[in-house]
């Protein structure tokens, strides 16, 4: 497709989730246009990929705040000078990688974060990779009585129950990267398990292992069978891709689609990315 000068294409990189993006600088100001196909995109795809960019932190932060008022990560360092930008780094020496497990970033807010921009900074020869899976896909593949039930749920969402933060002994290793979670006092939210969502218009699957608690009105213990089934069920090879980044690689990944998570095996090897967090809006049911 053209758009004011750029010839714009767009490949999926997987059956389920991911798109590249070609044909875009975003180093520079993006039209009307353009931002209106990106969007699109993500809507439809989950993560869109622009490989071979340019840009430093004015750029990024420029490119982000198209989409939405920036979240200031509360967890995180911050890129120097650059309050908005959380710097996610791992060094040679240090032990695990920041969400090493499935998540979906800030569902335990009111308003889940629309989207997260990582702007690849220094990647390893090997390893460091990130896998994404879609929600959406992942739904649809459930059975119709499944769906039924599901659609007829909310539940807890909370970062009290991610590994960093439930474990002390996690929270001591993750602490010199992650300086807040020695101050986290927990936010909790209740949410659709079936949303549908804000671009697409797609049911979506909205549960996932880092920060869902529980079933709203069950126990953890009736929650768990059920939640264990649908983390399998959604991890599974068909619904997900595996990103290789490369220096230069530009993911903007929609998290009210997606769950992802970085694979800790690049221990030798540093490893830094970029990343703004873009804020959303409240979650519908798909029922409603």
């Amino acid at each position: 497709m053209h758009c004011d000068g750029y010839t714009i294409n767009i490949a999926r990189t997987a059956p389920s989730v991911g798109a590249d993006i070609t044909g875009v600088d975003l180093s520079k100001p993006i039209s009307d246009a353009v931002f209106d196909d990106i969007r699109r995109a993500l809507g439809e795809f989950g993560v869109v990929l622009f490989r071979d960019q340019n840009i430093d932190s004015n750029a990024h932060l420029a490119f982000a705040r198209r989409f939405g008022d920036i979240n200031i990560n509360r967890f995180f360092q911050s890129v120097k000078g650059y309050p908005e930008i959380a710097y996610v780094a791992r060094e040679p020496d240090q032990v695990g990688s920041t969400g090493w497990y499935w998540h979906t970033d800030h569902s335990y807010d009111q308003a889940p974060a629309m989207g997260s921009i990582f702007a690849a900074r220094e990647i390893p020869a090997v390893g460091g990779d990130t896998l994404f899976a879609g929600m959406a896909a992942a739904y649809e593949a459930l059975s119709d009585g499944l769906k039924s039930t599901l659609e007829s749920l909310f539940a807890w969402h909370t970062d009290l129950v991610c590994p960093e933060v439930s474990d002390p002994t996690l929270q001591a290793v993750f602490a010199d990267r992650q300086p807040g979670l020695q101050t986290n006092k927990g936010t909790r939210s209740k949410h659709p398990v079936v949303i549908r969502h804000p671009i697409s218009g797609k049911k979506v699957l909205y549960v996932n292992p880092g920060f869902t608690e529980r079933f709203y009105g069950w126990t953890q213990a009736e929650s768990k069978p059920l939640l264990d089934f649908l983390y399998a069920h959604a991890g599974q090879p068909q619904f997900t891709y595996r990103h290789r980044w490369k220096e230069g690689d530009v993911a903007f990944w929609d998290n009210r689609a997606t769950w992802h998570c970085a694979l800790d095996d690049c221990f030798g090897y540093r490893r830094e990315l970029h990343r703004i967090t873009v804020e959303g809006v409240p979650l519908e049911a798909a029922s409603a």
